[in-house]
C-alpha cells in the first residue's frame, strides 16, 4: 500500500496520457477509461496543483458512475486526498468504497493507513495547540513579571 501512495508518475507518461486526452476533447468527447488514465497519472504527480487536476476528473467520474464501476475511481480519490494529506475526505472515499465492498482488502489497507494518519496528524495538531497555548501563558506571565517589577520601581 505505500508503494501505490508514494508512487510517482513519470514526466513522459503524463505528458503520453494529457495529449491522448486533450486529443480526444478536441475531437468531442474524452472516454471513460482515458479520463481515468489521466486522472490516475495526475494524482501521482509530485505537484499539488496536477492532483488537485485528478481529483476534479475522478470526482466527475465517479458521479457519473454506476456503484460497481465507482470503485477504481473511489479507491484513487482516496490515494489522491491522503497525498493532499486531506485524512477527512480521504477516509470519506474509501469508506464509501467499503460501503459497496466490505471486504476489499486494498480499501481496508488504505482506511487503515488513513486512520493512522489522523491519528497522527491529530496528535501533532493538538501539540502545536499546546504549544501556541503554553507560548501565550509564558508570555502573559512575562508580562504580568515585568508589570509587576515595574510597579516595584515607583
Amino acid at each position: 500500500m505505500e508503494a501505490i501512495l508514494s508512487d510517482v508518475v513519470a514526466p513522459d507518461d503524463l505528458l503520453k496520457f494529457e495529449k491522448k486526452y486533450n486529443n480526444e476533447l478536441v475531437k468531442g468527447a474524452v472516454s471513460k477509461e482515458t479520463r481515468f488514465e489521466y486522472a490516475w497519472c495526475l494524482i501521482r504527480s509530485k505537484y499539488t496543483e496536477d492532483i488537485k487536476k485528478g481529483i476534479v476528473i475522478l470526482e466527475e467520474l465517479v458521479h457519473k458512475a454506476s456503484k460497481d464501476d465507482s470503485r477504481d475511481f473511489l479507491f484513487y480519490l482516496a490515494v489522491a486526498y491522503y497525498r493532499l494529506k486531506d485524512y477527512e475526505k480521504a477516509l470519506k472515499n474509501i469508506r464509501t468504497l467499503l460501503k459497496n465492498e466490505p471486504g476489499n482488502k486494498q480499501a481496508l489497507d488504505l482506511e487503515q493507513l488513513i486512520n493512522k494518519a489522523l491519528k497522527k496528524d491529530g496528535l501533532v495538531g493538538m501539540a502545536i495547540v499546546g504549544g501556541i497555548g503554553l507560548g501565550l501563558a509564558g508570555l502573559a506571565g512575562l508580562v504580568g513579571l515585568a508589570v509587576a517589577k515595574g510597579s516595584t520601581k515607583s
